[in-house]
């Protein structure tokens, strides 16, 4: 007797459907792929019972034709594919032909549908994967998929479903992940016999605002890389807007949703030395990848997917991204978006009080403190002279002035040793004057975003003012950026410069090791880090870059080859680098109780707003804020 058999196609579905229907939410997804790319502009979705009792999808697309409902509903027949050139360059969402077999084989199916040229519509049911006989229907041109009592013949598979509020909220965010790659398309989502939502046909901004909320808009920049073979665009947050969990994250190749290493390891990369350690940014991500370039057909799910070519989308998104967030400067974006509702925050809805002129008191704490005011400017508050302090008369520094400024702020970091050779990378002081000079033949009032300082409260913050608030500094934060930029820059104007070591550190590496070590041998040398393979499973590292010359060689070889494995680039020693730089810039620069004159303050606002990434710290902390003088007043109730 034979051991071996051949499976039923009902069985066959069923296996097949524990791996494309995970849960309603899978089941959705394959259901409104279909009604894209039938080419449908409006897409209803309706759901009870968290998509377990019923998921009801219905569009204005194509539609189909009575002879084609069975084959719908049949294992590996699709009109997207007929053979495997098809297959490598496919742009339709679904081409397998085995999300509604699978569905209809753990479910109650009525599949209702009408093309154009026909007089009514058809309709086919399935329960348990059997099929009834098509009859006639009522219905406009598209389809109606309704899909009742999801694993109703699967009690085992039932069991592993969560709550119906929990599998709902699958359900939305599969299909605002949707939304969200085709804002070509109306959607309008009802849970239980109420509306959620019902987003029209709109620009991708505004969908990525309705979707994403006003908090992520305000504070989002546009990404675009122009049009190429490849292409990246969409809306990354500024640094000082992300979150502490990943849930506004989304990456889109050629408008399918997916989870990848390599994007996620670029955009990582990209905000390294601009976010905190323990937060993640939000984004929206679009990638546009000629399809052949990119096997989809990686996972019965398709959310996952491999490049033929990671490197490549790796830099791709990596630079892109990096460029954009080098302009999170003052002078070309804010750094906290939504200042004055933190500030409201903060002070829980009391009003703000100020006693005898000196004491500032919001809420229950306490700013009281020596406030160092410069010898200009200084004027006492009071009600007789407030219409003069509101608006005071912007003036630009003389050249005396703004020379004296760098001069003193350089004398900052004179008494450190370390930090002075890095201090004489900076612009010869007669190129400094040259460009001064130009900068006052063009203008007589340069624009200046943060202001000009008006004092220094408890040696942590300066107070600037421009013509329409209050700029408060972190004074420690912002100087550590500006040198650490500098560093940088110095560092990457000269060749990484290798040290050989005495005696070569030897450790054991896999197979896989071993071949990327082989394969990447050049442009380790060209980061300073050169591998011999001894064989028996053993490499040595023979030199480092002079600036890791402490670093465990080992370490750091093992790192620098597990990311070329993964990703097919790296940037570890980079990152290795920039943390001694990091270092170096944090301990070096002007610490918390340093008394600053107003040239050194001005200086160092004048710097923040010529330095990329001068918005946050290299911790990823803001390092400064605008209050606007509408807040103010807010804050005082002025007008009210």
């Amino acid at each position: 007797m034979n051991k071996i058999q051949i499976l039923p196609d009902h069985l066959i579905n069923q296996i097949a459907a524990g791996e494309v229907v995970e849960r309603p939410a899978n089941a959705l997804k394959e259901i409104v792929e279909n009604s894209l790319d039938a080419g449908a502009t409006h897409i209803s979705v309706e759901i009870a019972g968290g998509g377990i009792k019923l998921l009801r999808v219905s569009d204005n697309g194509a539609g189909m034709h009575a002879d084609d409902l069975p084959l719908a509903l049949s294992r590996h027949a699709t009109s997207k594919i007929k053979n495997l050139s098809d297959l490598e360059h496919v742009r339709s969402m679904g081409f397998r032909g085995e999300g509604l077999a699978s569905i209809a084989s753990v479910s109650r199916l009525t599949l209702t549908s009408r093309t154009a040229d026909t007089a009514h519509a058809h309709q086919i049911r399935a329960e348990d994967g059997v099929l009834s006989a098509v009859s006639a229907a009522a219905h406009p041109i598209g389809t109606t998929l309704e899909v009742c009592e999801l694993f109703f013949n699967t009690p085992a598979r039932r069991k592993f479903l969560k709550s119906e509020n929990t599998e709902y909220a699958h359900c939305a965010t599969m299909l605002e992940r949707l939304a969200l790659a085709n804002p070509q398309v109306a959607f309008s989502l009802k849970n239980n016999g109420k509306s959620v939502f019902s987003y029209p046909a709109q620009s991708l901004a505004e969908r990525v605002a309705a979707i994403m909320g006003a908090e992520f808009q305000a504070a989002c920049l546009p990404v675009d890389s122009g049009e190429n073979v490849l292409r990246v665009h969409g809306f990354v947050a500024k640094p000082t807007f992300s979150k502490g969990k990943s849930d506004n994250q989304f990456c889109f190749v050629n408008n399918r949703f997916v989870r990848d290493k390599v994007i996620l390891h670029a955009v990582k990369q990209a905000y390294r030395d601009v976010l905190h350690n323990q937060m993640t940014p939000a984004f929206v991500l679009f990638l546009e990848i000629p399809p052949e370039l990119v096997d989809v057909n990686v996972h019965p799910t398709k959310t996952e997917i491999r490049f033929r070519d990671s490197q490549a989308v790796h830099q791709l998104i990596f630079h892109s991204l990096n460029k954009v967030l080098a302009d999170t400067r003052a002078d070309l974006t804010d750094s906290v978006g939504n200042a004055s509702e933190i500030l409201q925050e903060r002070i829980s809805g009391e009003p703000a009080s100020i006693s005898n002129g000196e004491t500032l008191v919001w809420g229950q704490t306490d700013f009281s403190g020596s406030l160092k005011t410069s010898s200009l400017n200084h004027q006492k508050v009071s009600p007789a002279n407030y219409s003069a302090f509101r608006a005071p008369q912007q003036r630009s520094l003389s050249l005396r002035e703004r020379q004296a400024a760098m001069n003193t702020y350089a004398e900052l970091y004179r008494d450190d040793d370390e930090l002075t050779a890095w201090e004489h990378t900076r612009l010869p002081e007669t190129h400094i004057t040259q460009i001064i000079e130009s900068t006052e033949e063009k203008t007589e009032k340069p624009d200046y975003p943060l202001g000009f300082a008006l004092a220094q409260l408890l040696g942590i913050y300066i107070l600037a003012q421009t013509a329409d608030g209050l700029i408060l500094v972190d004074m420690h934060a912002a100087a550590e950026r500006v040198n650490y930029e500098k560093m940088k820059a110095a560092r990457l104007s000269g060749s990484l410069k290798a040290q050989m070591l005495l005696i070569p550190m030897t450790f054991a590496a896999s197979h896989e090791e071993r071949a990327v070590a082989a394969e990447y041998a050049d442009l380790l040398r060209d980061y300073g880090l050169a591998l011999a393979d001894l064989g028996d499973g053993q490499l040595a590292v023979q030199s480092v870059p002079a600036m890791l010359g402490k670093a465990n060689a080992a370490e750091l070889a093992r790192d620098v080859l597990r990311e070329l494995m993964a990703v097919g680039s790296s940037q570890v020693i980079e990152q290795y680098e920039n943390q001694i730089l990091s270092t170096m810039a944090c301990h070096g620069s002007v610490r918390a109780g340093r008394q600053l004159t107003q040239p050194e303050m001005n200086a160092l606002l004048r710097d923040m707003e010529a330095t990329p990434r001068s918005n946050q710290c290299n911790h990823g902390r803001p390092t400064w804020v605008r209050i606007g003088l509408a807040d103010l007043d807010a804050l005082f109730l002025r007008g009210q």
